[in-house]
């Protein structure tokens, strides 16, 4: 009796073990999927993007996806290639648009084809906006998928416009009705001092995109297709910077170099009028600005238009064929119109796919909210944000220069042309 309890108890002690490792065995075939995520602080992104991670989890409990939040872009591109070079790649990473050269360069990706495999794959690959593919596809192949796309818009106060006698419902709508409305939106105080600028452009971190809110309107393009030249030193670029420095020679600007991180709160504190940088601030103006504000298409001069800019997801090469496909449904999975609308209405960037913008959460917020739609509105006028080959370096010869000429340290045609020798020299072994 005894001898038989004892087997039906090893019998069941064998089996439980059994099933804990058929547990085990379920638990190992979770694929993860480490994501690189350009964010350096905490806070409603990353709870954004935290929740899409854990719904996603629930639909697919097999992957595993981790946000590892790695900084600026800079920060995140570096650690990214750091990783992947250590032979330790993440899945999957949002980086800027503009670092698909680099990321070719340093063979660094898979093409985002080669997992394109279904009608439904095929039509998804096909919904994303035209103006955003520019900056995601390269010699016949796609590298990237937008993800957190921006246009550059004004914003402007429009308790300001009324004090000035300008019609509040209307954003300048060129280079003259700008210069202009900038003079009346500038004050002063009894000293001379200016305590209201008219406008303001920020010149950190991305100097040369804002420098491209002038060129693309002036009818230039500041690279090839291929990334290879330049056209720093062609006389409508000079022009156009020279437009930008003749802003702060008039006083209706800040003179210098202006932070990229601070020109929304000066803006919010009435220290500027107008200010020009990115729609992915419009949730954040929208939750801070005290007072009714319009957002405006960029001026234009001898045509309307904006840069694209904002982060595509990117499927490292050097990652376990099963995280890459993990990686794919993941990427495929967060930017279907709904999750695509929500993150544009949490963000502020554009939605990336004219189905977003059919969805009922998202018509009804246009509705609500028109000025989320100025950013998709200047789609049909936008031009691939500034990218080459090697791009940091030769972003950073651009962005010297601008900031030189906005110091006064060369002229424009003196900056434009020295950054034009140099970065012809950093482009040579790739023409």
């Amino acid at each position: 009796m005894q001898r038989k309890t004892f087997l039906k108890t090893l019998a069941l002690a064998s089996a439980v073990t059994a099933m804990g490792g058929m547990g085990a065995a379920h638990a190992q075939a979770q694929v993860e999927v480490p994501f690189y995520y350009p964010v350096a602080v905490g806070g409603p992104i990353t709870k954004a993007i935290d929740g899409f991670a854990a719904d996603f989890m629930k639909e697919h409990p097999n992957i595993k996806v981790t946000p590892i939040y790695a900084g600026t872009y800079q920060e995140t591109i570096v650690k990214a290639l750091t990783a992947n070079k250590s032979g330790s790649a993440p899945a999957t990473s949002v980086l800027l648009s503009t670092d698909m050269f680099t990321l070719i360069d340093e063979d660094a990706i898979a093409p985002i084809d080669q997992f394109v495999k279904t009608d439904a794959d095929k039509a998804w690959l096909k919904g994303f906006y035209p103006a955003f593919m520019a900056n995601s596809q390269s010699g016949g192949k796609t590298w990237g998928v937008p993800f957190q796309r921006s246009t550059v818009v004004m914003y402007y106060n429009k308790d300001l416009f009324k004090e000035a006698g300008l019609d509040p419902n209307k954003a300048p709508q060129n280079w003259k009705e700008l210069s202009d409305a900038a003079q009346k939106l500038t004050k002063k105080d009894a000293s001379g001092k200016v305590t209201q600028y008219g406008i303001q452009i920020p010149s950190t971190g991305f100097a040369y995109w804002m420098l491209q809110t002038l060129t693309t309107p002036n009818g230039v393009l500041l690279a090839n297709e291929t990334g290879t030249k330049v056209t720093f030193d062609h006389p409508k670029v000079i022009e156009a910077l020279e437009y930008w420095v003749n802003l702060t020679k008039q006083g209706v600007h800040p003179s210098g170099v202006v932070e990229w991180g601070t020109t929304p709160k000066d803006f919010f504190e009435k220290k500027a009028a107008i200010m020009v940088t990115t729609t992915g601030n419009l949730t954040n103006v929208r939750k801070n600005a005290q007072f009714d504000f319009g957002v405006g298409q960029i001026a234009g001069n001898v045509r309307k238009g904006s840069p694209t800019g904002g982060g595509n997801f990117y499927i490292f090469k050097k990652a376990p064929k099963e995280q890459q496909e993990a990686a794919f449904k993941f990427i495929q999975w967060i930017t279907q119109p709904e999750r695509a609308a929500q993150w544009s209405m949490d963000t502020g960037y554009v939605a990336v796919s004219p189905a977003a913008y059919e969805t009922a959460t998202l018509k009804k917020y246009g509705q609500e909210f028109p000025q989320a739609l100025v950013a998709r509105d200047q789609l049909p006028v936008s031009v691939a944000e500034f990218s080459t080959h090697d791009n940091q370096r030769v972003t950073k010869v651009l962005n010297d220069a601008i900031q030189a000429a906005l110091n006064g340290t060369k002229t424009p045609a003196q900056a434009m042309k020295d950054a034009q020798r140099e970065a012809d020299r950093l482009l040579r072994s790739y023409q």
